[in-house]
């Protein structure tokens, strides 16, 4: 296995985490960005307020999500260990 091969699947990896991982923070930022709308215009200043509607949308964006973020994942690791005797040459 050349250093080739290592930065290969190292790419692969970093990609598989950025594109399951982007969802999940999009939601998580775009709801921050509208409680801190919401709290500027209103002069709410509570802290925790954010909290809650962020966890609601995160287990949503999951529940919608999860299955294709799961499939790509078990399909990268599935490639991973299809070519697990070529690695080891």
């Amino acid at each position: 296995m050349s250093s080739g091969d290592v930065i290969a699947i190292a790419r692969e990896t970093i990609w598989i985490i950025v594109k399951t991982a982007v969802p999940v923070l999009l939601i998580s930022m775009i709801v921050g960005l509208i409680i801190s709308l919401f709290q500027t215009l209103t002069s709410i200043q509570e802290q925790t307020l954010t909290f809650v509607p962020k966890l609601l949308a995160i287990m949503a964006t999951l529940m919608i999500m999860g299955t294709w973020m799961l499939n790509e994942i078990v399909q990268f690791m599935n490639v991973l260990w299809g070519n697990f005797s070529q690695y080891i040459q």
